[in-house]
């Protein structure tokens, strides 16, 4: 198996259902697919630009603890993104936007990090993709400027292998810093930092 790096959101679960609005609006505008119909823990309907397990029948989250997706976005152009587009092939469109191949997403309605906390783990599907998340300024602000607009309390980088994830956005502000450092030696330490925990 390759790289599997990802960018993991936590929130409170009354923001799921804006954080997946806000995620749709990365998703090329026009799909071969019809929207994926989900209901979340609690009722609340969305139609997704998105299949789940690569199928487009509805799915009823009433009964589950978590959610997958498999999601096509878009990024704002930015160095990494425009070699990444020349070497793979996909063209940025005329809003200055480039496709990339599947992200894969595990919603779990109750975190590992917190219960009370709803995590949006976006991973990437290759090893070049997983670079290109290590490598894109454009990418990290997408999924900072996500958890900022989904009412999210922290973003994490990981790589998936047991390396010390970076903390990209925490409590409302840009951060630098990494889980196991200084200041936060462990998750605990992280998620007792968090603005309304």
């Amino acid at each position: 198996m390759g790289l599997v790096y990802g960018y993991d959101i936590y929130l409170r679960p009354r923001n799921v259902a804006r954080a997946l609005t806000n995620l749709a609006e990365l998703a090329p505008p026009a799909r071969a697919v019809p929207p994926l119909e989900v209901t979340l823990p609690g009722g609340e309907r969305l139609a997704l630009p998105f299949t789940s397990r690569f199928k487009s029948e509805p799915v009823d989250c009433s009964r589950s603890s978590t959610l997958e997706l498999d999601m096509s976005l878009m990024f704002d152009v930015d160095d990494a993104l425009r070699e990444y587009a020349q070497s793979t092939g996909p063209e940025p469109d005329a809003d200055g936007r480039v496709q990339i191949g599947y992200v894969y997403a595990t919603i779990r309605f109750e975190s590992l990090l917190h219960p009370g906390y709803t995590s949006v783990e976006c991973w990437a599907a290759t090893s070049g993709m997983s670079r290109l998340f290590a490598r894109s300024a454009g990418i990290r602000k997408s999924f900072t400027d996500l958890t900022a607009d989904s009412g999210g309390v922290c973003c994490l980088f990981d790589t998936g292998d047991g390396a010390p994830e970076r903390v990209c956005w925490l409590n409302g502000e840009s951060a630098q810093e990494t889980v196991s450092g200084p200041r936060f030696p462990d998750r605990r330490s992280l998620v007792a930092a968090w603005s309304d925990s």
